[in-house]
């Protein structure tokens, strides 16, 4: 028997007729790319659709609650920031720090993965869907998937990116990371994906319903390909980019995609990974530099990988100040506190060399070299 058909999917889910009218173009996207997806291990095809049917059941289930408390739509979301940038460049980093503040909302990692009901400030910090999670990663974050938890940080109290909820959309980069999918990648670029973006705020405004904080702050790297329709879903946000270079960008990433991908390929060809990563992520930051010049009245905040580790109390400071957010004693020592906590090898060192993925010096300065003139001074 072969694949569901994204109508099928669908009405499985439950969804209404609005959502189901604007996942449809990416689903039928993302199920067209996966049928194409030679490489995809049988499990590896399985653990796709049943990535798919999450991604469809949480929308269902933010959707039914917002039909059933219509004043979730009324939240207001000011000024949210987003963190964006090349990937292995300190975002998740800054946003954990800036998480740590008791005054700012971040996405947390449980909240995302299990959102309904929505969460309730008063059992917030005892909810059982935390422990949960946390279950989850323990259970299956072993063997040689263990390797990730060395370079991305995942637990239930963990800030998450916005990739997991924009996937929900069908107009996010997840799918590609997970599954390879080029045709769903190429169709993701060319889209608006304004559909995506409100359904962002969606989910922003069910989080916040019942734990509001003053604000939100957020981050996933491919917000670079689509600047212009996240602005259009929100004009007041501010956005900040850190920046390294990218040639230890690659390298790492790199690594990180090969641990991802292992459970679901049989063989994964590195220099072929190389070469596939190499201009995906840049294709965001040609987007993103395009945008940024067409946009100059948008004002970015520029930070350099390297200062933030050399001072992260000082690099938050930074963001506050760009975001007008006071950045007062509770939050210098939360963030100050987050950092001795949480060094950068907790869970053993991430290691990788550019050469394991085909890729040289010259080929990544090359290919970045509209970046590297733009941001040298960052780099």
């Amino acid at each position: 028997m072969g694949d569901p058909t994204p109508q099928q999917l669908i009405d499985e889910a439950g969804l209404d007729q609005e959502m189901a009218a604007g996942v449809m173009p990416g689903l039928s996207a993302a199920l067209a790319a996966l049928g194409e997806e030679g490489g995809l291990s049988e499990s590896g095809h399985q653990r796709a659709l049943a990535q798919f049917r999450d991604n469809l059941a949480r929308l269902s289930a933010i959707a039914a609650d917002r039909r059933a408390h219509p004043e979730i739509a009324d939240v207001e979301i000011v000024r949210p920031v987003f963190i964006l940038g090349l990937p292995r460049c300190g975002t998740s980093i800054l946003h954990a720090l800036i998480g740590a503040d008791p005054q700012i909302r971040t996405p947390l990692q449980w909240e995302v993965a299990a959102p309904s009901p929505p969460p309730d400030a008063a059992t917030f910090d005892t909810d059982p869907r935390a422990d949960g999670f946390d279950a989850y990663v323990q259970e299956n974050f072993t063997g040689a998937w263990a390797d990730v938890l060395k370079a991305h940080p995942i637990g239930s109290r963990i800030p998450q990116e916005c990739g997991m909820i924009l996937e929900t959309a069908f107009q996010g980069i997840n799918p590609t990371m997970l599954f390879r999918l080029p045709s769903y990648y190429d169709w993701y670029r060319k889209t608006d994906t304004r559909f995506g973006y409100g359904v962002h705020k969606m989910w922003l405004q069910h989080l916040a319903w019942k734990n509001p904080r003053k604000r939100w702050v957020l981050k996933v790297q491919e917000h670079a390909h689509h600047l212009a329709e996240l602005l259009a879903v929100y004009p007041d946000a501010v956005l900040v980019q850190p920046h390294r270079d990218p040639v230890t960008v690659m390298a790492s990433i790199s690594r990180l995609i090969e641990v991802i991908r292992c459970v679901s390929f049989d063989r994964i060809d590195r220099d072929e990974l190389g070469q596939e990563l190499l201009h995906l992520w840049h294709d965001g930051q040609a987007a993103a530099l395009a945008w940024r010049k067409a946009n100059p009245q948008v004002k970015v905040l520029d930070l350099a990988f390297r200062d933030l580790i050399a001072d992260p109390v000082e690099a938050v400071r930074k963001v506050y100040g760009h975001a007008d957010i006071d950045f007062t004693g509770e939050s210098e020592e939360a963030v100050s506190r987050w950092w001795r906590e949480h060094p950068a090898d907790k869970h053993g060192q991430h290691r990788y060399e550019l050469a394991d993925y085909g890729l040289t010096r010259e080929q990544v300065e090359g290919v970045y070299a509209d970046y590297i003139s733009a941001y040298r001074p960052y780099l």
